[in-house]
């Protein structure tokens, strides 16, 4: 019969490693159940634009302003908030690898020196002396006398290792738990990057409208200057009364007052844009023009069905995946009601002197296996389960909830969308008569058939007009977002030649923790 070598020992408990996972892998986790709104989703929003397949892309640039796009460019490389979301899903990868961490044995290597110098009349010299093993009267053929200390000095280089069958999936359970976390924090910082870009843009247009409603009101202060100034003629001539003067006064007192307030919208605006950029203000306007003239893009924004919803909105993705992190957690908390198999032991080289651990032939091995189970914890483990249970149930609601609310803003987005087009397009019909009318009366006033006053009037008209249609385009644009916001993005058809790419919302390290 062979002796047995270093290698057989390594060998055997490898086989025993192996053998342990091959019998691991059941699974105590729930199947997955789908709450009743999600399960009674509509066939389609009720303002459906557009269906079939889409796919995100770098939505923003749908506005064609390429301000907005440096402005967007900028927030994505400087945002604090941003950075801090990267941080955070770093934060859950490590985390998920950690975890996994248990599926392999813990290997850990070890050296040491062990000195023994003790007198021999203590300790186990006084036992062998006591045995009558030492002395004089020994019984041995030959008779040996003990020293007056015993002295051993012990070299070891050894590797010990520990592992624990995952028979019941408690390992695997915690670590697609742990996964399911990484991936639903990964779409938290995809639905938090929309909602910061959506306040960009939303800062964007309102400095945008605020410069041009400032342009324009200076503009009706001048207009209304003058119509004072013709007002004040004409009653100082007795042509017009007290009320009429005192009424065009007020509109110009107005219209001043008007001004301060839009300045100070204008400042705490460009303020929040430079925060997004994570500067201040030079660094704002290094980069927006003074002069902005966005226009929202007429083409449509095409809508899927709500199951095309789910696949797409972050928030949506999230709840998701926490439903299911929650579903592994109550497999790994019921496995911890049932024996668990382990294996620990070390394997290495020892000798009493430093040249011997280079001798294979000084090797050691042991190996421990230890079947435990719960008996008595107090209803600590009964409670755990319960706990899970309950969290299940929560991330359930949330779910069901989540899906509910994405439907119903996409519903919302798009009628405001809607309203917001037939809007401007009415403010656009109307600014089209109001420019008529005033160079109408620019005509008339030039052939000395209305006054002056007239003149001015239909200008001041004019003006509102077009103050009444930023506005209105500004709403158009903020509607266009909204939208945007509600579908997780712009989604558009994408090109047949082009190759199937993964979407924002279907990270590539989906494959590394499932």
């Amino acid at each position: 019969m062979h002796p047995e070598t270093p290698m057989t020992a390594i060998r055997t408990v490898l086989c025993l490693l192996v053998s342990g996972a091959l019998f691991a892998g059941c699974s105590l986790a729930p199947r997955t159940s789908v709450p009743e709104p999600v399960s009674e989703l509509p066939g389609d929003f009720a303002e459906s634009l557009a269906d079939g397949p889409h796919e995100p892309v770098e939505w923003w640039h749908a506005f064609a302003d390429p301000a907005l796009n440096a402005v967007v460019d900028s927030v994505l490389a400087s945002n604090f908030d941003l950075a801090a979301g990267v941080a955070r899903v770093q934060q859950a990868r490590a985390r998920a690898r950690m975890v996994r961490a248990a599926y392999f044995p813990a290997v850990q290597a070890g050296g040491g020196v062990n000195d023994i110098d003790s007198p021999t009349n203590a300790g186990i010299g006084a036992q062998i002396q006591e045995l009558g093993l030492g002395g004089d009267q020994s019984d041995f053929p030959i008779p040996f006398t003990l020293p007056d200390r015993l002295a051993l000095t012990t070299y070891t280089l050894s590797a010990d290792f520990a592992y624990e069958l995952d028979f019941w999936g408690r390992v695997r359970n915690d670590a697609l738990a742990a996964g399911a976390e990484h991936l639903a924090s990964e779409s938290d910082f995809h639905a938090a990057r929309i909602g910061i870009l959506s306040e960009t843009i939303t800062t964007y247009f309102e400095i945008a409208d605020l410069r041009r409603q400032t342009d324009l009101a200076r503009e009706m202060v001048d207009v209304l200057m003058e119509q004072e100034q013709l007002a004040l003629t004409r009653y100082d001539r007795g042509l017009a009364g007290s009320f009429y003067l005192y009424r065009v006064r007020q509109e110009l007192r107005n219209a001043q007052a008007r001004l301060p307030q839009l300045e100070s919208l204008l400042a705490g605006a460009e303020g929040r844009l430079s925060v997004l950029l994570g500067g201040y203000r030079p660094d704002m306007e290094a980069i927006l023009p003074d002069a902005l003239t966005p226009s929202p893009a007429a083409d449509p924004v095409p809508a899927g069905v709500p199951t095309d919803l789910l696949l797409q909105r972050p928030d949506v993705i999230a709840a998701g995946q926490r439903l299911d992190a929650a579903r592994y957690a109550i497999g790994a908390r019921r496995a911890q009601l049932l024996p668990t198999f382990s294996f620990s032991g070390s394997i290495g080289l020892q000798s009493t002197e430093v040249d011997g651990l280079f001798n294979v032939d000084q090797w050691f091995r042991n190996l421990i296996g230890n079947l435990t189970a719960p008996v008595i914890q107090g209803g600590r483990l009964r409670n755990n389960v319960a706990l899970a249970h309950a969290r299940f149930d929560e991330m359930a609601a949330a779910y069901g909830r989540t899906v509910v609310t994405a439907v119903n803003e996409v519903e919302a987005a798009l009628a405001g969308l809607e309203n917001a087009t037939r809007r401007h397009a009415f403010l656009g019909s109307r600014l089209e008569e109001a420019q008529a009318s005033a160079a109408l009366k620019s005509q008339r006033y030039a052939s000395g058939i209305d006054s002056y006053m007239d003149y001015l009037n239909g200008l001041l008209t004019r003006l509102n007009v077009e103050s009444a249609l930023a506005g209105a385009e500004r709403d158009l644009a903020l509607a266009r977002l909204a939208v945007h916001r509600a579908l997780g993005g712009a989604w558009t058809a994408p090109d047949s030649s082009d190759a199937p790419r993964m979407t924002s919302a279907q990270p590539v390290s989906n494959r590394e923790n499932r």
